[in-house]
């Protein structure tokens, strides 16, 4: 994926859309400027909403003062095929342990991923006149979608892309060249090695929702200190046994400990009791110093892991400015450790950071 985008001179309203997995929104956009972009979740009050963001298209609409039939192009902000390609290369090259999960998750799959431009186009037509031929249905690239989110929503003119994520459709993090209305990926790194989905496994072993408590989890880790005997053994047993740092950031994961590939949880729970001699923690229930110790050692290891990463960035892009998005560019703390590096001059993070801001992004990555 090297896309180069030339800025369309027509007159023309573009709306984003994300949706189906979570933190849905809707974003649209006229002469690349934003007219409105909203979380389906304020209109709902469900945290997190994931389903199609049908209040917030109609209050993009209301905003503009415009019909949906004004609209000359909608944009998804991922490849739907492309991410069923990935959960049936996973199921079968873990086959066959990923039965159970296969069988429980394929017809949602199916309706959902495969079957996505259908849905739309229903839930579009419930809005309003939805003509094909005058409004095309286009899909961007998940990453694609959250590097356009960062850097045409900065005021730099060149700047390296960081987007570290739990995974999109193969990509789990890339780093991209923005420079004027282009946006060029430079490297990647692809499912199951995931910064975002090991940062969640401790987020599910201590107790808080994946996808939405991971702020919980870094809330957590200041609660224990970064000297404690405690903190520090369970760095040492993170590095030497759940995953290798290689030298430019990129991580493999030790799958022998993870389960998120082939079953319905994050985690094989026995073997991480018997690594770190401590039990999962419970939802709701009492938070214990060496809870706070574990969410402290794995918070470390993401800083140090971020770290290698922006220096490759600076590396392989030369760049003085720094752009960062998806969901692990929500970690407020890691952030600081950045901009404290002083490795780029300038820092500008995504504030919608996650799949909201996805919407914004694959629209503007149209729109250039």
């Amino acid at each position: 994926m090297q896309p180069t985008y030339t800025i369309n001179n027509k007159m023309s309203y573009i709306l984003g859309i994300s949706a189906y997995y979570h933190d849905a929104a809707a974003a649209l956009i006229k002469d690349g400027e934003i007219i409105a972009a909203v979380q389906e979740e304020r209109f709902t009050r469900i945290k997190n909403d994931a389903s199609f963001p049908a209040n917030a298209i109609r209050y993009c609409l209301q905003q503009a003062g415009i019909l949906l039939c004004d609209i000359s192009t909608i944009i998804y902000y991922e490849k739907p095929y492309l991410k069923f390609e990935r959960i049936l290369e996973i199921f079968y090259r873990y086959a066959p342990w990923g039965v159970e999960q296969f069988i429980k998750g394929i017809p949602i799959w199916i309706e959902e991923k495969l079957f996505c431009k259908r849905m739309l186009k229903r839930e579009l037509r419930k809005l309003g006149k939805f003509d094909e031929q005058h409004c095309k249905l286009l899909f961007s690239e998940h990453h694609l979608s959250h590097a356009a989110s960062a850097f045409f929503g900065s005021d730099f003119q060149e700047a390296a892309i960081i987007t570290v994520d739990g995974v999109g459709e193969w990509n789990t993090l890339s780093i991209a060249h923005g420079k004027a209305n282009q946006i060029q990926l430079i490297k990647e790194m692809r499912f199951p090695d995931s910064i975002g989905l090991f940062y969640s496994a401790f987020t599910y072993y201590l107790g808080f929702k994946v996808n939405s408590g991971e702020y919980k989890m870094m809330g957590l880790a200041p609660y224990a200190d970064r000297s404690d005997r405690q903190t520090s053994k369970f760095v040492d047993q993170i590095k030497q046994h759940l995953l290798t740092i290689h030298p430019d950031g990129s991580i493999s994961l030790n799958m022998y400990y993870f389960s998120f590939h082939k079953k319905m949880r994050m985690v094989h729970e026995k073997r991480w009791e018997q690594l770190f001699q401590l039990k999962p923690r419970k939802a709701e229930s009492e938070i214990r110093p060496e809870h706070a110790s574990l969410a402290l050692a794995a918070q470390i290891v993401l800083e140090e892991i971020l770290l290698r990463i922006v220096q490759t960035a600076q590396k392989l892009t030369g760049c003085s400015n720094l752009c960062l998005a998806g969901g692990v560019a929500l970690n407020c703390v890691a952030n600081g450790k950045i901009i404290r590096s002083q490795l780029f001059e300038h820092v500008f993070i995504q504030p919608a950071a996650g799949d909201a801001g996805g919407a914004l992004g694959a629209a503007w990555a149209t729109y250039y």
